[in-house]
């Protein structure tokens, strides 16, 4: 299974790795603000993850970090 780990510090909520996503199982979390006051990004299904890492290559912060 695969485990992704959004770094909310980090996370701006641009949203490119929500647009990336091939199974659409990132998501903005609307409810909260980070440190930052963005909205950080989530996974909101890890069970359909494939583990493409295309998140983690989008992100221009780094904050997002992929393993299988």
């Amino acid at each position: 299974m695969a485990k992704v780990t959004i770094s909310e510090i980090t996370c701006k909520g641009c949203g490119l790795c929500v647009s990336v996503c091939p199974k659409k199982i990132i998501a903005l979390d609307k409810g909260r603000l980070n440190a930052k006051g963005y909205h950080p990004a989530q996974v909101i299904d890890i069970e359909k993850c494939i583990a493409c890492a295309m998140c983690a290559m989008m992100c221009p912060d780094s904050a997002i970090k992929v393993e299988k």
